[in-house]
């Protein structure tokens, strides 16, 4: 059988004040068309379906509509789970009733969860749930992390798993060793929110959302679709896709990516204000992606944010290399005192340590001057 692999949609998410709808709106448009192309047996979305637990209006009328789209017109079942961005209550809500309309939607855990069955292929559906949650859930006080939660899960499925059939999890967790991007929250403090690959090992396909990098972890049963597009310049460096996953009776599973264009690229340039405002550089360029741009021009600015916005107007993040670069040189900042120095030497040096820049003797003169007229105020007021 043949399903397509999705998660962290996080509709209604903002990136630096941007409501990103009617991009999600553009993305989907063209998920509904691969899933007609490519007439699956099922699609998985593993989590974040929103961003927050109580969506904008325009977030819920989306997925209505892509929801409904896929399983009443293109009749094809959806079977989704709430991540850390959902309300697990309003995500769970009606989800026996539209089991009768393709939708198989899991939003609070179960202390015995049952298989979803599709052409012979058997679907665990795991929202996620605090490690709290599922302590109380199966009355036992050894729960304390993400992985003891997981563990005890899937200990409970494992007792009437068919080892027979193929077996396929849908979860939403942060699996040791994955890489992370700015967009993804924090499941918990310190260490307590990894879950090991190898809790999955019962599955020969486990599906999961939260971390956004489809190439998250390379394992050879657990995978990450990633996110639907870019949420933030940390990512801009990734391949967004979905997963077209094919698994056979026996269980053997092939993945392929299948990527998605988005309507405005989420990218960071760099360069002189000058040299990015020529025609001849942003002529070939999508200027109106979302950017963060990084100026190499030292000295004062008049209004860069609104010049470089007469031709890129997405600009979302504008910031100075050289600042940059002054303040990872500050947390190292050193400056020896065991040798008497004068004024002009000790500024020369905490200028050095402070920045990248060289203090020219053009800089010297000028310090020179001011300290001069300095010391001749002390030398007149005594």
């Amino acid at each position: 059988m043949k399903f397509i692999h999705t998660a962290d949609w996080h509709l209604g998410k903002l990136v630096h004040g941007i409501h990103m709808t009617e991009d999600q709106k553009h993305m989907l448009r063209q998920f509904v068309e691969l899933v007609e192309v490519e007439k699956p047996d099922a699609v998985v979305i593993a989590g974040d379906l929103y961003d927050r637990s109580v969506p904008p209006t325009a977030a819920v009328d989306l997925l209505h509509d892509v929801l409904f789209t896929i399983t009443t017109e293109l009749n094809t079942p959806v079977l989704a789970i709430s991540g850390n961005h959902d309300s697990a209550e309003r995500i769970h809500f009606g989800n026996q009733l539209f089991r009768k309309s393709n939708l198989y939607i899991e939003g609070k855990a179960t202390n015995n969860p049952k298989p979803v069955q599709i052409n012979g292929v058997n679907f665990y559906l795991i929202p996620y749930a605090e490690p709290g949650t599922i302590r109380h859930l199966l009355d036992d006080q050894s729960i304390i992390s993400h992985e003891d939660a997981m563990k005890r899960i899937i200990d409970n499925i494992e007792k009437s798993l068919s080892p027979n059939e193929s077996n396929v999890l849908v979860g939403h967790a942060f699996v040791l060793g994955g890489l992370q991007s700015d967009s993804e929250r924090s499941l918990s403090v310190g260490g307590s929110e990894c879950v090991s690959a190898e809790v999955f090992s019962p599955f020969h396909y486990t599906a999961l959302g939260h971390l956004h990098s489809p190439t998250a972890i390379n394992h050879p049963t657990v995978y990450y679709s990633g996110s639907l597009m870019k949420y933030s310049f940390s990512e801009a460096k990734q391949s967004k896709s979905v997963s077209v996953v094919t698994i056979d009776k026996q269980g053997a599973v092939s993945v392929q990516y299948k990527s998605l264009a988005p309507e405005r690229d989420m990218r960071i340039i760099e360069g002189y204000i000058d040299q990015l405002l020529d025609i001849s550089f942003y002529q070939d360029q999508r200027v109106d992606d979302y950017l963060k741009i990084s100026l190499l021009d030292e000295g004062a600015l008049i209004d860069p944010i609104g010049k470089l916005r007469s031709v890129y107007p997405n600009v979302l993040h504008l910031e100075r290399k050289i600042e940059q670069l002054d303040a990872k040189k500050s947390g190292m900042f050193q400056i020896d005192t065991s040798n008497q120095k004068g004024t002009l030497e000790l500024f020369s040096d905490f200028y050095q340590e402070m920045t990248v820049s060289s203090f020219t003797d053009e800089k010297k003169q000028v310090l020179t001057a001011i300290i001069d007229d300095v010391d001749g105020k002390k030398g007149g007021s005594c």
